[in-house]
């Protein structure tokens, strides 16, 4: 089976065409074709030799995804549904647009085995991780189908990004190496269930990414019967994990925090979260919780919400609801995959 090209950060693939004994600096020549003039083709690579470009289509492809489905809200979002080439497994990826330009929202995994109990992905089985060149291919794709350029990735969609830790390292490298997508390490968030562990790791590699904590609650009951990951690594122990990576890398922790109705959104849930991050470098971002299929919870009233902003606010900690994207097209991590496999 040929191998897929997208899989090499730039060291890497130098190495790699040594091994077919060719100069490693064709590696920035073709890594400037994939992400800078995405082409389809080896072929297209035109300043390559006959011979290399030969050498890589009898051992490589580009692995380009296919559209399975692509939805546009009211709004502007899109949501598109990826083949990825292997069984029919499928990935979501979502396009938002802000005024300071283009952000999209990419799948680590294909399922997720987290669990949380708020989340479409969750009762869909986990296949597998996606490599490092699949992570990367979905910014590619949307790229192409819209001749437009992507300013934001965030790493917020299908899986668990630290339980892919490795393939979702070596992708931010082909991200933000100039000679790559070349989109900075401020403008990359990765987002977390609270794997520990990873925490710590990522920590000490010192990126300047943006890292987002989905808490939720602030109290281990709570959090526990909404995202099971609590019962291995509890509350205490993760906001000892995220001290520990704001110390390493001065940067401050966005924690997301989705309000359900009844469930973590009176004033009491407010007043325990501000103890909480006391003195944290911290920002907390209030997500009106997106209904799934047969979920249990539901949105938090807008005067609850407003209340629970305000209240955090006037009491030290940075707080903002998260603008409502693309509600009318099925936009929760989950749902569009659901969809399809359901129909199917």
């Amino acid at each position: 089976m040929k191998k897929s090209i997208k899989n090499y950060n730039l060291d890497d693939l130098k190495e790699e065409l040594k091994s077919i004994n060719e100069k490693p600096f064709r590696a920035e020549q073709i890594f400037k074709w994939i992400y800078q003039d995405k082409v389809n083709s080896f072929d297209d690579m035109t300043n390559l030799s006959l011979e290399l470009r030969k050498k890589l289509n009898d051992n490589y492809d580009l692995r380009n995804f296919k559209i399975v489905n692509k939805l546009e809200s009211i709004d502007g979002t899109k949501k598109y549904l990826f083949d990825v080439g292997d069984e029919g497994n499928l990935i979501e990826t979502v396009l938002m647009s802000y005024h300071h330009g283009y952000t999209i929202c990419v799948s680590s995994q294909i399922g997720c085995k987290m669990g949380c109990k708020f989340c479409a992905s969750t009762g869909i089985p986990f296949s597998r991780n996606l490599t490092s060149g699949e992570i990367v291919e979905q910014v590619l794709a949307i790229e192409r189908d819209l001749n437009l350029r992507i300013s934001n990735i965030v790493f917020m969609g299908i899986g668990e990004p630290l339980d892919n830790f490795e393939n979702v390292m070596k992708s931010i490298q082909i991200i933000n190496n100039p000679k790559g997508l070349n989109i900075g390490a401020r403008h990359i968030s990765i987002s977390t269930s609270g794997i520990v562990p990873k925490i710590y790791e990522l920590a000490d590699k010192k990126l300047q990414c943006t890292l987002s904590i989905s808490l939720h609650s602030s109290n281990n009951k709570t959090r526990s019967s909404m995202m099971p990951v609590n019962d291995a690594y509890p509350i205490k122990e993760l906001i000892k994990a995220c001290k520990y990576y704001i110390q390493k890398t001065n940067k401050r922790i966005s924690f997301e925090y989705a309000l359900a109705k009844d469930n973590n959104d009176n004033l009491d849930d407010a007043k325990e979260l501000v103890k909480l991050l006391d003195g944290m470098l911290a920002h907390v971002n209030l997500i009106p919780i997106n209904q799934i299929e047969n979920g249990n919870y539901k949105k938090s009233t807008n005067e609850n919400i407003i209340k629970f902003r305000d209240y955090l606010n006037d009491h030290g900690i940075v707080a903002t609801i998260r603008r409502e994207l693309g509600s009318d097209i099925s936009a929760a991590c989950g749902q569009l995959r659901r969809q399809h496999l359901k129909n199917k």
